[in-house]
């Protein structure tokens, strides 16, 4: 058996592991795989040559490439997730609780910047939730579930896209800026919690150390969302509430393409 160690520039969330695990699953050659996404590189233990399985990899145009390839006398393990179970529980059920306060708060201040970040959160669900309910199952099963979940976000990301050009073309009430900042400090707080609890648990498993990387980002969007809440009322204009909706809206379209590509 041959060990590959491969560089993947693309890689740094569940999103793009689920990804590649789905691509290389009807590689006959493939025994195991192991994922470190903080260094973005992913170890192969297969047979056969080693460009067999790069050029299954480019093909997801996630920046790939091989390191280095030696013999190894080590079996191929099952992949479990028993040890991450509690922490995806944690951080699916806090990212579900604030997609809904998100969207009910979205619609009742006007904001389509929280109508967008409660679907980035409800599509960081679904990717702990597949990585969940996936354990265990066929691959038929996985397969399954991913092409749900991308069809349910695209939906959702084409759907809030529209929305945003309906307002760019029409005169709407301008968002409350107060409820924008407030709940969008909230999330803040609750994705603070989220790498609280990460780091409490200690785990260097590739799932746990991923959702600290997914639950970054987030932070990222969420500051986002309360600036275009300090430019609206700076700037009384709805504007800025807008491009930061399209925006988280273009990311979540963006990985249920991906998902559906692969899944399909």
């Amino acid at each position: 058996m041959n060990k590959s160690i491969f560089h993947i520039a693309g890689m740094d969330c569940p999103g793009e592991e689920q990804l590649i695990r789905m691509k290389l699953k009807d590689e006959a050659q493939v025994k195991s795989l192991e994922f470190d996404l903080f260094d973005r590189k992913l170890t192969v233990y297969h047979d056969a040559n080693p460009d067999l399985v790069l050029s299954a990899l480019d093909e997801l145009n996630l920046r790939t490439s091989l390191l280095s390839t030696e013999e190894s006398n080590a079996t191929a393990e099952t992949d479990t997730y028993s040890n991450q179970r509690k922490v995806l529980w944690a951080v699916l059920l806090i990212n579900f609780l604030f997609f809904g306060l998100e969207m009910v708060s979205g619609i009742l201040s006007n904001s389509m910047g929280l109508v967008a970040d409660s679907l980035d959160m409800l599509a960081d669900s679904f990717v702990y939730a597949l990585a969940l309910i996936a354990v265990g199952g066929t691959l038929a099963r996985k397969n399954n579930i991913a092409k749900m979940t991308g069809y349910f976000q695209l939906l959702l990301a084409l759907s809030g896209l529209f929305e945003v050009i309906r307002r760019f073309a029409g005169f709407e009430r301008m968002p409350d800026f107060q409820t924008m900042i407030v709940i969008s400090i909230l999330a803040l707080i609750a994705n603070a919690v989220s790498l609280y609890l990460l780091q409490r648990d200690k785990s260097r498993e590739v799932h746990i150390r991923a959702i600290m990387i997914c639950t970054s980002n987030d932070v990222i969007i969420n500051a986002g969302v309360i600036l275009a809440g300090v430019m609206v009322h700076w700037l009384h204009s709805s504007y800025p509430d807008l491009i930061i909706g399209a925006i988280v809206f273009v990311i979540v379209a963006r990985g249920a393409y991906r998902i559906l590509k692969l899944a399909r």
